[in-house]
């Protein structure tokens, strides 16, 4: 399937005659514009226009996002797109390095009052990246497809139905701290003050209050995340000679951020589409579509029901997305050199002409620039991971098409395994 831009920019149906696609570009008459999914804009007023209603699902997600864009008979495009989930832990070495600034060899900077002030309607940065991340995947499809709805599944977790399922009534109101001072207090009494590792053994009597995800990985102060131990097990522990025996608390990061984010997301839809183009439905009635019509799980199937248009058909396969991060955050090395120069830990934008995550040409494969050295040798991989050269000259490659934050792959599907059962099809 060939997706086809008018001369004005206005995205119009996309077409199956290869044939008329090759004369157009072989008579200059429309150039390509996107080698993924392959995209071509016509370079001359077609006169006819006319386009089909066209429906884009969002299945939102914390780990990977799902869309599919179809008519009531045909699927136009479907893909899956794998979030990043760095930000947090990038947010924590830059809290750190903010921190120990004032303790390395750089020149004096006085302390400055913190009286910034948030802007209104401010998201924390992780929720901010997913929510900025299903915008663009909605504005990617919307520029090659002439999309007339978009539909959006917004049902929210009850995170304290997850913690207790016999919650309910005013119990919401009255959490585990009820009746007690604070967090330490609240830990103490619940592990019987007590620590959890001896027992009591050792005979220190002092006790102590132990984060077992630490802060500077992302851990939090809330109780299910915080244990009693002794003065003597908590030194041990984190100087590694005492083994911790308890299990980490479960974490409910990713329902809590998708209860935050799917409103706002379907909010911000509706501003920068019209309210009456964007509509939602909820988790239960994709599931049910789903199941009704014997479709197998995955993202872009289940963003397919939310479509409407579940035995919608195509041979096309689907696409498999990422984003990536354009640069790297970390501008200067940690040891400074003599002399109190810092020496710089990026590489410039371009090298040899090749930037990060552009895809080249290396012999026969068709790969990504996953990292670039100053001296002009790259590591490049595929998609998946899987490495082809981890140190190839940039004049042995050939570009074949510049990428910036989002990387792209097409997937096929495989045929069924099974028709007896009803199986669907895998996908590869």
């Amino acid at each position: 399937m060939v997706y086809v831009i008018a001369q004005n920019g206005k995205p119009l149906m996309p077409t199956e005659h290869y044939g008329k696609v090759r004369w157009l570009l072989k008579k200059k008459r429309a150039k390509v514009v996107k080698r993924s999914p392959f995209t071509i804009q016509l370079l001359y007023g077609s006169g006819n226009e006319r386009v089909q209603p066209v429906t884009l699902g969002v299945d939102t997600g914390y780990q990977t996002a799902g869309c599919s864009a179809s008519t009531e008979s045909k699927i136009l495009f479907e893909a899956e797109e794998e979030m990043r989930n760095d930000i947090p832990k990038l947010l924590t070495e830059r809290r750190e390095k903010r921190k120990t600034r004032r303790s390395r060899k750089t020149r004096y900077r006085q302390a400055r009052f913190d009286n910034r002030r948030r802007i209104e309607g401010w998201l924390p940065p992780s929720i901010e990246e997913k929510l900025s991340a299903h915008q663009e995947m909605v504005a990617f499809i919307s520029s090659f497809l002439p999309v007339s709805s978009i539909v959006i599944e917004t049902s929210a977790f009850d995170i304290q139905k997850i913690k207790n399922s016999d919650i309910e009534g005013k119990s919401y109101q009255e959490g585990e701290q009820l009746g007690f001072w604070n967090t330490r207090e609240y830990v103490l009494y619940r592990d019987g003050h007590k620590c959890r590792i001896c027992g009591g053994k050792s005979k220190d009597k002092t006790l102590e209050v132990h984060h077992v995800i630490r802060r500077s990985d992302g851990g939090t102060d809330r109780p299910d995340n915080l244990i009693t131990l002794c003065s003597h097990c908590h030194d041990g522990v984190h100087k590694g000679i005492v083994k911790p025996i308890f299990k980490k608390a479960p974490q409910f990061k990713a329902e809590t951020l998708m209860s935050v984010m799917r409103w706002e997301l379907y909010s911000r839809l509706q501003k920068l589409y019209g309210k009456e183009n964007v509509s939602m439905t909820y988790g239960y009635l994709t599931k049910n579509t789903r199941i009704t019509h014997n479709l197998e799980k995955s993202h872009h199937v289940d963003a397919r029901c939310i479509a409407g248009h579940p035995e919608a058909s195509s041979d096309e396969g689907w696409y498999y997305m990422r984003k990536t991060r354009s640069h790297n955050r970390k501008i200067h090395k940690d040891t400074i050199l003599k002399g109190g120069e810092r020496k710089l830990n990026q590489t410039e934008k371009l090298i040899g002409g090749f930037g990060l995550f552009d895809i080249v040409r290396y012999g026969d494969d068709v790969c990504y620039i996953h990292g670039r050295r100053a001296s002009g040798y790259f590591d490049i991989r595929k998609l998946d991971g899987a490495r082809v050269h981890s140190g190839i000259h940039y004049r042995n490659l050939t570009l074949v098409e510049r990428v910036n934050t989002r990387t792209i792959e097409r997937r096929k599907p495989i045929p069924l395994l099974s028709t007896e059962a009803g199986v669907s099809s895998a996908m590869i």
